[in-house]
This record gives structure tokens, C-alpha cells and sequence, in this order.
């Protein structure tokens, strides 16, 4: 057997073990919604024991619940994501513009400072968040603290580095002939941005907006940090805490709450996990 043909099949066996593990806990929470609490507990690998009548009592169980509450934190995660995903959007592609077309040092070194910033953990800055976002709340009158601009502004702040990273990329690649050409006819700098800036940057701005959008409609550790887990406020991540209590869990109901909350960015991710390769690279690259 070939040399080449060897490290292929190896590399082959690898992924397919890689993917196998990735999935893993995917399978667990999809076959585990298919049973009842019982059945999980007795065997939670197992495939016996699933039935599709039982997931429609666990779906109509979890709907129904009123502690869980699923269209208002439905609702919630809905609108917390779509205005994030829409202001990083904006302002990320206005940072990124004026930082690649201002060649200073100072632009330099807002880039650096957004990319350092991309390498601090997050658990080191939550507890400071809290006590800063309170007391700026305080200062402006509106809470910043178990509401929903508290944590968009949250958000934006956090995944602004990221959104003005790969943006900052892909505009380096847009020729400046065209902004010099539209200034020369008379055209404001809002105007350059808008009417040609903004409309090239639509592939690489859906990438951002579909990364974005994963992280923030999955996260689970900020909203339960700034809502709280007996606030009015809440998304679909921190609700599924109404099913489990001090002594018991209801793991049938968790796990058909928690699937109902990753399907929707399973089939986003399915039909656009092409468009985010090409977006990564074409703004980490060039």
C-alpha cells in the first residue's frame, strides 16, 4: 500500500473519531428528549426506550409550562439577538472602515487594543461587569441589570472585537480608487460608506452576523449573570433552569427545552455553514 494512501486512510479514521466525539452530546440530548425521566436515567446512551409520542408529551409538557414560560423567553432571546446582531453589525463595519482608511497611529493602536481584547476570558471581567453596569445604571437612571439593553450593550461590547476584526480584513481589500472617485463627485463620507462601503461588505457581514448570532442565542453565562435566574427577563438558555430544583430534575424536560433552543441555529448553520468559510476567509486573509 501507498505511503500516500496510508496517511490518508489515518487521517480519515481521525476525523471520523473527532466528529464522533463532537457529536456525541448532540446524539444524548436528541435521543434523551425521546423518553421519559425514568428511561434516561436507566440508560441515557441507549436508543430503546425513544418513542416519538413521548417527545410530543415532552414538547407539549415544556410549551405549556408556566415557570418555564417558552414564547416569552422565546420572544426575549429573539429580540436580544437581532438588535445585537444589528448594532454590531453597523457600528462594527463603521469602526472598521475608519480604522483601515485612517493610517495613524492612534487608529493602529484602537485595532490592537480590540484584538488584545479578544484574548481576555470572560470570567475575569464578569464579576467587574456587574458592579459597573449597576452603578451605571444608577448614574443614567436605566437599569443596565435585568433588562433587555443592559445586555445588547453587553453584547455589542463583547463581540465588537471579533465584528471589527474580520471586517477590518475585508476592507483592506476594497479598492480606496472607488471612495476617492465618489469623493471627487461630491459624495459626504456618510454617503461613501453607505452607498458603496456598506453594500460590498453584505458576504463577509453575513458571516459576522450568522457567528455572532450562534454565540449570543446559545450563551447561557452572561444572561444568567445580568438577568438572573428569578428575573422577569430571561432567554431560552437561562429558563430551562425552571426544571431543575434542588433535589430533582426533570432531565426529559431539560432536554427537550435545550433542543428546541438549538434547532433553530442547527438549520441556520446547515444552510450557510459555506457562506461563513468564505467570510472567514476572505477576512482573515486578505
Amino acid at each position: 500500500m501507498k505511503k500516500k494512501t496510508m496517511i490518508s486512510i489515518v487521517i480519515t479514521i481521525i476525523a471520523i473519531i473527532l466528529a464522533v466525539y463532537i457529536l456525541f452530546p448532540f446524539y444524548l440530548v436528541f435521543m434523551n428528549s425521546f423518553k421519559t425521566a425514568n428511561g434516561i436515567v436507566a440508560n441515557p446512551i441507549a436508543i430503546t426506550g425513544s418513542r416519538f409520542s413521548q417527545w410530543l408529551t415532552n414538547l407539549s409538557n415544556v410549551i405549556n409550562n408556566s415557570n418555564f414560560n417558552f414564547w416569552y423567553a422565546f420572544g426575549t432571546s429573539m429580540v436580544i439577538t437581532c438588535v445585537s446582531l444589528f448594532l454590531l453589525a453597523l457600528f462594527g463595519s463603521m469602526a472598521a472602515w475608519v480604522i483601515c482608511r485612517n493610517k495613524t497611529k492612534w487608529s493602529k493602536a484602537i485595532y490592537m487594543i480590540f484584538i488584545a481584547s479578544m484574548i481576555i476570558p470572560f470570567q475575569v471581567v464578569m464579576l467587574p461587569l456587574i458592579s459597573t453596569f449597576r452603578d451605571v445604571g444608577k448614574f443614567i437612571g436605566i437599569s443596565m441589570l435585568q433588562s433587555v439593553p443592559g445586555i445588547v450593550f453587553a453584547y455589542c461590547g463583547f463581540g465588537g472585537a471579533m465584528t471589527v476584526f474580520i471586517l477590518t480584513g475585508f476592507i483592506k481589500n476594497i479598492p480606496y480608487e472607488l471612495e476617492e472617485a465618489a469623493n471627487i463627485d461630491g459624495c459626504s463620507p456618510e454617503g461613501i460608506f453607505f452607498r458603496i462601503i456598506f453594500p460590498l461588505l453584505k458576504p463577509v457581514i453575513t458571516t459576522v452576523t450568522i457567528l455572532n448570532g450562534i454565540w449570543i442565542w446559545n450563551d447561557y453565562l452572561l444572561p444568567s449573570l445580568m438577568l438572573g435566574q428569578n428575573g422577569k427577563v430571561k432567554t431560552l438558555p437561562v429558563a430551562v433552569q425552571a426544571f431543575v430544583g434542588s433535589y430533582v430534575k426533570q432531565w426529559d424536560l431539560i432536554l427537550t427545552a435545550a433542543l428546541l433552543n438549538i434547532i433553530p441555529m442547527i438549520i441556520i448553520f446547515l444552510f450557510a455553514q459555506k457562506q461563513i468559510m468564505h467570510g472567514m476567509v476572505e477576512g482573515a486573509i486578505k
